[in-house]
């Protein structure tokens, strides 16, 4: 771990991520965040590609996504325009450490937050994992549930849809409490629904009918 650090802290490895993503201006609309992400996404990439660690930080972006998914403090905090920057890095740099990221994977967010994308870092992970899982040659699917899932029943979706749609799939996950329970699945144009509430609009919509 020390040795792949210090390949990292002698290459210039954050002066090539920082060009590749200053181009993202600080104040923005929906669609410039997710251009900015998606950029992150693509500079964060290549140099996990170049460094052979793709498999590495996908997770560790995995980890901060899901930490930020779990956190209001840390989703507050990182979108806060009265933390300074500066500010901003150091305590998202000390959440990576504390979570295990790779340096690389801190790095990564590190300067994610330097350049006021701290509040992106979830989008920058979801975009990560369509690179990769493209580069894999999996499919992307995006799952939406009423509530964090656990590791065991994500993967009972997963293995599920695997064998529904024939192909090795990987998941971005979030939360959307207006679900009230059970979970969305989006794979490309098509989509599988079994929130609560869903069941609830059926229900409704057929005892209007009766």
């Amino acid at each position: 771990m020390e040795e792949q650090a210090g390949k990292w802290k002698n290459k210039t490895v954050p002066d090539t991520f920082a060009e590749t993503v200053q181009q993202s201006a600080p104040h923005r609309g929906d669609k410039e965040a997710s251009q900015a992400a998606e950029r992150y996404a693509q500079a964060a990439f290549e140099l996990a590609l170049e460094a052979n660690a793709l498999d590495a930080l996908e997770k560790d972006l995995a980890v901060i996504a899901d930490a930020f998914r779990i956190s209001a403090d840390l989703r507050i905090a990182a979108g806060s325009p009265l933390i300074d920057p500066a500010e901003k890095s150091r305590a998202i740099v000390a959440v990576a450490q504390k979570l295990g990221l790779s340096p690389l994977g801190v790095k990564v967010v590190g300067l994610a937050a330097q350049n006021r994308r701290a509040d992106e870092i979830p989008q920058i992970a979801k975009a990560f994992a369509k690179l990769a899982a493209r580069h894999k040659g999996a499919r992307v699917v995006e799952i939406i549930s009423a509530k964090p899932l656990t590791d065991a029943e994500k993967a009972d979706i997963l293995a599920n849809l695997q064998k529904s749609l024939g192909v090795a799939v990987t998941a971005t996950t979030s939360v959307d409490e207006s679900l009230i329970g059970g979970f969305i699945v989006r794979a490309g144009s098509r989509q599988f629904d079994a929130s609560l509430k869903a069941k609830l609009d059926g229900l409704k919509l057929a005892l209007k009918s009766a």
